[in-house]
């Protein structure tokens, strides 16, 4: 399984008239998680794009448990918690600073070859970096 953490600080501008976080943020909060699980395998989106290589999100699911507030910082726990095929699932849990789960998600992205713009399995490279993850876990 791939785990990593990143903690981010709520802006103002990304709440709602109630302080909280508007729901549909924690879809970037998520993205940015993302993001940053990638860097720590050593790749990145840019590269996976110059590389002929799209990534579409397929699905999104998110379970809300407690509000976020403005200037909260939350920690966006990402876990890969399968090998990837021709999709790929990140899980989510959200976290405030007094470690309250403030709710679990999923993202579903599928690999898109870029030139016949059809779904693909990924790049050796790509698969190369889960497989030393996954296989220093065991």
């Amino acid at each position: 399984m791939i785990k990593t953490e990143t903690t981010l600080r709520v802006r103002y501008g990304e709440t709602d008239q109630m302080g909280f976080v508007y729901y549909g943020n924690y879809a970037q909060y998520y993205e940015v998680g993302r993001v940053e699980a990638m860097r720590s395998l050593g790749f990145s989106y840019r590269e996976m794009e110059e590389g002929g290589i799209l990534m579409p999100v397929i699905n999104l699911t998110i379970n809300y448990k407690k509000p976020a507030l403005y200037d909260d910082e939350v920690r966006v726990v990402t876990m890969v918690k399968e090998m990837p095929k021709v999709r790929i699932t990140f899980d989510y849990e959200c976290y405030n600073q007094k470690n309250e789960l403030l709710n679990t998600g999923s993202v579903t992205l599928v690999f898109i070859d870029k030139a016949r713009n059809k779904p693909t399995i990924p790049p050796d490279w790509f698969m190369e970096g889960f497989r030393k993850k996954f296989q220093s876990d065991k």
